[in-house]
Order: structure tokens, then C-alpha cells, then sequence
């Protein structure tokens, strides 16, 4: 398998060095080289196979060789030991659980196997490798649990100070070991920017031997493939995936399995009031800006770094992205609002990200009345226990107890500035 970067089309690098590089020097994203398509055999095969026997299968064939199979299927048993379920509300919305992991969120996909990929491919390496994250609320807990004590490994994750809910917060200050939290004075596209300006210092990236588990490391994508394929083959046609979107890793994640076959009927891209790419599908212009806080925190990006992968899939071409993908923008009071109607309607409780799905979904069914949709639930409601206790009720769930365990432990975290040059600075500190 060979990548290329996206401001370098005709430069590649193989997987090994994609993945622990991350960003290419040019500040372009990496890309296959080639996506290839499932063959008939999978396709006449794939609902009778078990959730890991189609795993191997999908990544194998993508990856063309560059795990040897034995490995690819040990990393995948054992990063991959949780389900992702369907769950149907009714015979038009269903909900795709992704928070039955450790960590209680959908990134659990992608930083297990990324985690279980980085130590095979530094099996026999002196240096110790550095994994250098920014969070907007769920991948920084999902990376310190993939990473925890992995000899070889340190891991410094970049979170906006305020901006992430208080268990998420717990998640990623909390473990100790090989995990060094840093509190950024800022937004989450203040954390991405340092992360990226770290990668680009190429004395930095060097010395320290940086590696990230951003979305912009293409080993976080292959393994969230996995559950769409999971989903669409237990419905009897082709559904419309609603995703939450913050980064959109999760729906270029899509992308990706459309490309080597996976029939898909539409997708639509839910956010919140940070709608620069439903503004994008609308307009075809693209306004970066600041992101704004709110109730679905992991959604609250203003530049999302994917974006140039998914221009890059269909070509730089407006209107061939508009014909697969519809974008959806609701704000706070809509997400307290569909909380509490998805209960009431229901009996299901569902965290602020997916009440932003479902209200995406209930627009798109009210003009595709036929379809079936499929809502992406990111992560589980206990972690936003202020939220869904303001509009269900103080005893509307339970607390799991890998989340309840952590309310008492202490924030460990290192307050910076929103400064890239604090950041290499204090990487390159003895």
C-alpha cells in the first residue's frame, strides 16, 4: 500500500511511514494511492460473516499487504473486542451504539488499533515514540486508554481548557503513567494548530519522534470503516448514515467504504452551530473560522482538518459532493429539545451528539419519507450527566462505573498558552 499526500500528489510513502509520520512535511493529509473495490466473493459472503472474520477482510484488502495477515488479525481481535449494535427506535430511525468500548466513544474504533498498529511498527526501534493529540472531548480519553502504559510510548494530549464536559475531562487527566495532559487557554482549533505547527518543525518532529492520533492519521480512519459495514448488513436495503461531525475523520471514515463498495443511499453531516461544511454544501464556499462552545463539544470545530480528504475523494468537485452528502447545522436549544423527545418519543436516551443526528435525520425523512436512517451515537450519554440530567431528570441513567470510578480521582493536567512556539518549546525542554 502506498500514500501520497494531498499536497503532493505525486510523492508517496508507504503505510508504515504514513502512519507514524502522520502529517506529511507539506502540510498535506495522506491519501491511498489506490482505494480498491470488495470483491464479488466478500459481497456474497458478508452478512454470514462474524464482526471480525469482515474486519479482516475489509482492512486486508485495503492494506494490500502491508501487515502481514496473521498480524492484521491478532491487531484487530484484539483491539476490536466490543460491539457495535443497531439499535431501532422505530422502522425509520435507527441508532448505531458506538459507545460500547472502554472509553464510552466511537474514537475507542480507531485509537485501539491505531495503538495495537504504532507497536508493531516500532517493535524493534530504540527512540521512544511520541503521540501528540489535540482533543475537543472524546479522542483524548480514547488515546490515553489505547496508550496507557505501551512501553515505547508517550502520549501529550492538547485539550481546550473549559470546553470539554467534566468526565471527558477525568478521562484524559486522570490515568497518569505515560499520559501528560496540557490545558490549553483556547479553542480546539487552537490545540490542532499547535499540534500541526509541532509536526511542521522538523527539528521538533525529529527529535521528539512525533507521531499523531488526530484523524489526520490515516490509521484512525481504517478501523471506523469497520461499523458502517457492520450496520448496513443487518438492513435490508441501503440506508442514509446521519454522522455527527466535528472533524469529519468519521465521515470521510464512510467515504472510504463507499469507495471500495459499500452501498450507501446518502449520507447526511450533522453539526452544530459550527456548520462550515453544511454552509460549504449549500454555497460551495468554504469560511473557516473559530469555533464556537457548545453542548455537543466533540462537534465544536471551525477548520476541520478532513475536509481536504473528502474534496480530494470526489475531485475537488462541488456538486459530485452535494449529490452523496447533505449537510444538517442545529444549535444548543435544538439539542436540549431532541434529548427529551427521543425519550419521550422513544424511551431511549441519547447523548447531545446524536440528539444533533436525530434532528438531522427528522429533516432528511421529512422529504424521504421511504428511507431508512441510521444515527451515528458517538458516545455515551453518561458522559454529559449535567445535560441529560437539565432534560430528563437526575435519575435518568445510570453512571457506568468506568466513568463513575473516575469523579473522585485528581485532575492532572499542565495549563499553556494557545502558542505554538509554548508547545515546542516545552517539547523540547530536557
Amino acid at each position: 500500500m502506498r500514500l501520497y499526500s494531498t499536497n503532493s500528489p505525486d510523492t508517496y510513502v508507504d503505510f508504515g511511514e504514513a502512519v507514524l509520520r502522520s502529517l506529511p512535511t507539506d502540510n498535506g493529509l495522506y491519501m491511498p494511492e489506490h482505494i480498491p473495490q470488495l470483491d464479488d466473493t466478500f459481497w456474497q459472503e458478508w452478512r454470514t460473516l462474524s464482526f471480525h472474520e469482515m474486519a479482516c477482510r475489509v482492512v486486508s484488502t485495503l492494506l494490500q499487504g502491508a501487515i502481514p495477515e496473521d498480524k492484521l488479525t491478532a491487531i484487530i481481535a484484539d483491539a476490536l473486542n466490543f460491539p457495535a449494535p443497531v439499535v431501532s427506535l422505530d422502522d425509520k430511525y435507527r441508532v448505531l451504539e458506538l459507545f460500547h468500548g472502554p472509553t464510552l466513544a466511537f474514537k475507542d474504533f480507531g485509537a485501539r488499533f491505531m495503538a495495537r498498529v504504532m507497536a508493531w511498527l516500532t517493535r524493534d526501534d530504540d527512540q521512544t515514540l511520541t503521540v501528540l493529540v489535540a482533543t475537543s472531548g472524546d479522542t483524548g480519553g480514547a488515546v490515553a486508554s489505547a496508550f496507557h502504559n505501551v512501553p515505547g510510548t508517550r502520549v501529550i494530549i492538547l485539550y481546550p481548557s473549559g470546553k470539554v464536559s467534566g468526565l471527558q475531562e477525568k478521562q484524559l487527566t486522570a490515568l497518569g503513567g505515560n499520559i501528560t495532559a496540557l490545558e490549553i487557554d483556547g479553542s480546539f482549533d487552537d490545540c490542532q494548530r499547535m499540534v500541526k505547527a509541532a509536526f511542521l518543525d522538523q527539528k521538533t518532529s525529529l527529535a521528539c519522534n512525533l507521531t499523531s492520533a488526530n484523524s489526520i492519521n490515516i490509521a484512525r480512519l481504517i478501523p471506523q470503516m469497520l461499523y458502517y459495514f457492520e450496520s448496513a448488513r443487518q438492513l435490508d436495503k441501503p440506508p442514509v448514515f446521519v454522522i455527527p461531525s466535528g472533524n469529519f475523520g468519521n465521515l470521510t471514515a464512510l467515504l472510504l467504504a463507499t469507495r471500495m463498495g459499500l452501498p450507501v443511499a446518502h449520507i447526511v453531516a450533522a453539526t452544530n452551530i459550527n456548520d462550515v461544511v453544511p454552509e460549504y454544501l449549500e454555497t460551495s464556499e468554504y469560511s473557516p473560522r473559530p469555533s464556537v462552545a457548545t453542548l455537543s463539544n466533540a462537534m465544536d470545530v471551525g477548520d476541520p482538518s478532513n475536509f481536504t480528504r473528502m474534496q480530494e475523494l470526489f475531485g475537488n468537485d462541488w456538486k459530485a459532493m452535494t449529490d452523496k452528502i447533505t449537510g444538517f447545522a442545529s444549535n444548543d436549544a435544538g439539542t436540549r429539545a431532541a434529548i427529551r423527545e427521543v425519550c419521550e418519543k422513544f424511551g431511549y436516551v441519547i447523548d447531545p451528539h446524536g440528539a444533533v443526528g436525530y434532528l438531522a435525520a427528522k429533516a432528511w425523512l421529512a422529504n424521504h419519507p421511504d428511507d431508512t436512517t441510521v444515527i451515528l451515537e458517538t458516545a455515551h450519554p453518561a458522559k454529559f450527566p449535567e445535560t441529560i440530567a437539565e432534560e430528563l431528570g437526575p435519575d435518568a441513567l445510570d453512571i457506568p462505573e468506568r466513568l463513575a470510578c473516575l469523579a473522585d480521582e485528581p485532575k492532572v493536567s499542565i495549563p499553556m498558552a494557545a502558542d505554538p512556539t509554548d508547545l515546542i518549546t516545552w517539547l523540547n525542554q530536557p
